[in-house]
C-alpha cells in the first residue's frame, strides 16, 4: 500500500471509529432534530487523530446534556457521495463565489452511492450569508439538464434572487468522498474522508492523500460546542469548498487566491497544467 493510500485509510478509519464509538441517529431522526437546510457552515481541515479525541469528547455518553450521536442506516454509519456540480464553460459559479457576489449559487447533482438515491440541488446565500439548500429527487434517467430541472432551477433562482437562470450549463466537477454525520439537537456535524476531485473538462483529478478530515459544522446559529472545541485544539476555520478548492488545485491558472492555501494543504502539491 502507498503512502498515500496509509494516510487516506487513516481519515476513513478514523470516521468509522468514532462514527461506531457513538449512539445511532435514524434519518428520519436527524432530519427531526437537524435537517438544517438553510444554515450557517464552517469548515476545518483536522488531523485525523485531532478529530477522533474532538468528536469522543462531543460522544461522550456523560456529555452535560445529551452527547452527538452518528447517522446510522441498516448498520451502517459511513457512507460513499457522488457529486456532479454544473457550470456555464466560463465557469460563472466558480467566479462568483470567487468575487464574493450576493446572489451566488452552484448547482449539483447528488448520489448517494450505497443506496442509489439522487437528487438535484442548488445552494443558495440567504439574506444573512447563511447557506439555504433547494432540492428536487432525480428519478429514472432524469439528469439536471433535463426540462422539470432547468424549470426549478429558473423558479428557485427568480425567486430567491429575482435573476434568470444560466442559459449554458455543462457538468464541470465531480467530486467522490466517503461521510459519517454526527447530530445533537440544531447541529449537524458532517466528516468527510479520502475526497477526489475530477474535472470533467480537462481529465485532471486531485486527491486528498493526507490523513486529514473535512469537518463542517451546521447549525442555525454561529458558533457551535463542536467549533469551539476545534478552536480549542488549535484547529481554525478553513477557506474551503469543495468545488472552489478543488478548482484552485486543477487550474492553478485561475485567480483562485483565497482558496489556495487550504488547497494546497488538503490536495498537497499539484503538477502545473499541461500547456496547450
Amino acid at each position: 500500500m502507498t503512502t498515500a493510500s496509509v494516510r487516506a485509510a487513516a481519515a476513513i478509519r478514523a470516521i468509522g471509529d468514532a462514527a461506531h464509538g457513538a449512539g445511532p441517529i435514524s434519518l428520519d431522526e436527524l432530519n427531526e432534530r437537524a435537517a438544517l437546510l438553510a444554515r450557517f457552515d464552517h469548515s476545518y481541515l483536522v488531523p485525523a487523530d485531532t478529530f477522533l479525541r474532538i468528536v469522543g469528547r462531543l460522544t461522550d455518553p456523560h456529555r452535560p446534556g445529551s452527547p452527538f450521536r452518528a447517522l446510522a442506516i441498516d448498520g451502517r454509519r459511513a457512507f460513499r457521495y457522488h457529486s456532479v456540480y454544473y457550470d456555464t464553460p466560463e465557469l460563472r459559479s466558480f467566479h462568483d463565489h470567487r468575487q464574493g457576489r450576493r446572489l451566488r449559487f452552484k448547482i449539483r447533482e447528488r448520489v448517494y452511492t450505497d443506496t442509489g438515491e439522487r437528487q438535484f440541488e442548488i445552494k443558495l446565500k440567504g439574506p444573512r450569508g447563511d447557506t439555504v439548500k433547494r432540492r428536487r429527487p432525480l428519478t429514472g434517467a432524469a439528469t439536471p439538464l433535463d426540462f422539470d430541472c432547468l424549470g426549478f432551477l429558473a423558479d428557485t433562482l427568480r425567486t430567491a434572487y429575482g435573476i434568470g437562470a444560466p442559459t449554458a450549463l455543462e457538468p464541470s466537477l465531480c467530486t467522490d468522498y466517503t461521510r459519517a454525520t454526527f447530530v445533537a439537537d440544531g447541529e449537524r456535524i458532517t466528516c468527510d474522508a479520502a475526497l477526489v476531485c475530477d474535472d470533467m473538462r480537462t481529465g485532471r483529478t486531485v486527491r486528498c492523500t493526507d490523513d486529514l478530515v473535512l469537518v463542517e459544522t451546521k447549525t442555525t446559529g454561529h458558533l457551535t460546542e463542536a467549533d469551539r472545541l476545534l478552536h480549542a485544539h488549535g484547529i481554525r476555520p478553513a477557506v474551503f469548498t469543495k468545488y472552489c478548492s478543488a478548482y484552485a488545485a486543477l487550474r492553478p491558472a485561475l485567480p483562485a487566491g483565497r482558496w489556495r492555501r487550504a488547497a494546497r494543504r488538503a490536495f498537497g502539491e499539484v503538477d502545473p497544467e499541461p500547456e496547450c
